[in-house]
Formats: C-alpha cells, sequence, structure tokens
C-alpha cells in the first residue's frame, strides 16, 4: 500500500513557517511572537510518559541559561492542551519542579506534520524534534530522536552557544566546544579555511605574529 505521508520539513537557513498554536500560556504566533529573541521549539511522543518527563525536567532547570542567551523554550507534543496543564501540574506536584515555557496542543497533529515531527514508521506520535530558530526568524539547526532516547538538554545548550558564537565572531565551532579533546584545542574556535592563495599567505602571517594558531594553512584556531 502506498504510503501518502508527506512531511513539509523545512531546511536549515528557511525562514520558520508562521503559524498560529494554542499553547499552556494562550494562543502563540509562531516566529512573530519571538520577534528579537531566539526560541528552542522541541516536541516530545506523549503527556505522562517517563522520557519525556526526564526531558522537560531538564529543560526547565535550563531555562534561565537559556534566557541568558537570549532564546525561550517552547514544547510541543500531539496531546490536548487539557491534557499538557495536568501533566505539567503533576510534575510540580510529584516533581517539584515548575514548567516556566508554554507547551503547544497539536491534537490534529497539523504543526507536527508541517515541521516534519511524524515519522510513519515510529508510530503516530511526534519524534523528539529540537528546532532552534535565531532572532530573526531563520531556522538554524534541528536535531531528531527516537521516542526510546532521551535528549541531551546540555547539548541543545551547547549548540545554542555554538550558533550565536560563530555569528558573533565569524568562526566555526569544533567538536564538544568548549571542551574538545579531539584535537586538544580546548575552548579555542577554528578560522574559517582560506579561500585564496592570498589569503593562505595572510593566514600564516596572522600565525606569525601569533595573532592565530596554524597547524597548516587551512586549519588554524584562535582563543576569543
Amino acid at each position: 500500500m502506498e504510503n501518502k505521508f508527506e512531511a513539509k520539513l523545512p531546511l536549515l537557513g528557511d525562514h520558520f513557517p508562521s503559524m498560529t498554536v494554542k499553547t499552556t500560556h494562550g494562543v502563540q504566533q509562531l516566529p512573530e511572537d519571538y520577534k528579537g529573541k531566539w526560541f528552542v521549539l522541541f516536541s516530545h511522543p506523549g503527556d505522562f510518559t517517563p522520557v519525556c518527563t526526564t526531558e522537560f525536567i531538564g529543560f526547565a532547570k535550563k531555562t534561565e541559561e537559556f534566557k541568558a542567551l537570549n532564546a525561550e523554550l517552547v514544547g510541543l507534543s500531539v496531546d490536548q492542551v487539557f491534557s499538557h496543564i495536568k501533566w505539567v501540574q503533576w510534575i510540580d506536584e510529584n516533581m517539584g519542579v515548575k514548567i516556566p515555557f508554554p507547551v503547544i496542543a497539536d491534537e490534529l497533529g497539523q504543526v507536527s506534520t508541517r515541521l516534519g515531527m511524524l515519522h510513519p514508521n515510529k508510530g503516530t506520535n511526534t519524534v523528539r524534534a529540537v528546532f532552534i530558530v535565531d532572532d530573526k526568524g531563520v531556522l538554524r539547526l534541528m536535531m531528531y530522536y527516537p521516542q526510546e532516547v532521551g535528549r541531551s538538554v546540555d547539548e541543545v545548550l551547547r549548540a545554542l552557544k555554538g550558533l550565536q558564537t560563530s555569528d558573533r565572531n565569524g568562526v566555526a565551532i569544533p567538536e564538544n566546544w568548549p571542551n574538545n579533546t579531539a584535537a586538544a584545542l580546548g575552548d579555542k574556535v577554528i578560522v574559517p579555511p582560506a579561500s585564496s592563495e592570498a589569503l593562505v599567505v595572510e593566514r600564516l602571517k596572522q600565525a606569525e605574529r601569533g595573532e592565530i594558531e596554524c597547524k597548516d594553512w587551512w586549519f588554524c584556531t584562535k582563543n576569543l
């Protein structure tokens, strides 16, 4: 039987599609209501499930760190808003953690379909998707996890810091920055590779002056 499912997946660098959503904090307009701020939209398979509960607690405990980076958190699943409200209350009453961010109620799956969060081979619930959207409403990063594996909130936070650091400084971010071990770079960042012979010469001169460090002309790093 032909699979007619169509995931309208946005691409990195696209403007996040405008949509009206119903949340535990009332009706919101994405991305317009977050103009001038970054936001992290993350989906979970369902309310009152153990892995999702641990993720919500993890995101809640890191909320102030996200806010310090001018970023807001937004959750989502295909449950109704009444279920979201009751689940958020349960987490507060039983786990001692308040959920400060809105949770989108997508009971018809319209938002999830539009963003490619529904994967037929993984059932009818949303997979664990993460979308990082910048302060201009542009989609900058996507992550997808299956229902059976919880996300690392620290990795989402690290990725957000990396994107903002790259934007501010025109650099690239190495593996596991700021704790790179693969190339013993520590918290150094990568200078984009030279794209011309003249720039190769200039990079080597910068290295001689101690402004950057180069293992070769195409592999240069620096401290911020």
